[in-house]
């Protein structure tokens, strides 16, 4: 997983990990969730990418628009 660089202290998200059908992300408190074309949609998942790249907006649109189309809860 590569760290979500985001300036703002106050995000949710502190890691993630794209692939050509998903992102994986780690929030804070712990929890990992695998988002996919499947349970999000293509453009979601290429909006989530960008955003983890750009290290910006990503814990904003995940509340907003894809909070619960995860394809898998991961636990560690």
């Amino acid at each position: 997983m590569q760290p979500y660089k985001n300036s703002d202290r106050d995000t949710g998200v502190i890691a993630y990990e794209t692939g050509d059908n998903g992102i994986v992300v780690q929030f804070r408190d712990g929890s990992i969730y695998l988002y996919t074309i499947k349970s999000a949609g293509l453009p979601a998942i290429k909006k989530m990418q960008s955003l983890a790249k750009a290290g910006q907006g990503l814990t904003t649109y995940i509340n907003q628009y894809v909070k619960d189309k995860y394809e898998q809860k991961i636990t560690v």
